[in-house]
């Protein structure tokens, strides 16, 4: 089974204010195609062993983003960070997961499942570093 990526959408944008709150599903599909890339490539530096099977997790306003080639992406019906959870839960036993997200919160939840946590940084494309 491939290292299994999740990917908190509304925390990986805020992360940068380069305007994405005037589109937020603008803003969630830029960051789910530059995600495509590291489905086959995986993350720079320390990251899991590609392949990766990647979870883009969006909510709100970006929740009608679709699945593309080497990013599924789930709607979060409720909270963002539930969903996450239920990901980690569901698909993350028995392989390597990480979660992408600055939420502290979120970082103590995902890790209690054994998951391991990165911030948005190890995802955002270079040019809004």
């Amino acid at each position: 089974m491939h290292p299994l990526l999740v990917v908190d959408a509304a925390n990986v944008v805020g992360s940068v204010p380069d305007g994405w709150w005037r589109d937020r599903a603008g803003a969630a599909a830029r960051l789910r195609d530059a995600l495509v890339p590291l489905a086959e490539r995986g993350l720079p530096g320390a990251g899991p062993r590609p392949p990766l099977e990647i979870v883009l997790v969006v909510e709100g306003a970006a929740r009608h983003v679709r699945s593309t080639g080497g990013v599924e992406v789930v709607a979060a019906e409720g909270s963002g960070d539930d969903t996450i959870v239920q990901v980690v839960r569901a698909r993350g036993q028995d392989r390597h997961t990480t979660v992408v997200t600055a939420d502290r919160a979120l970082r103590r939840r995902v890790g209690e499942l054994g998951a391991n946590v990165l911030g948005p940084r190890a995802v955002r494309p270079s040019t809004s570093r």
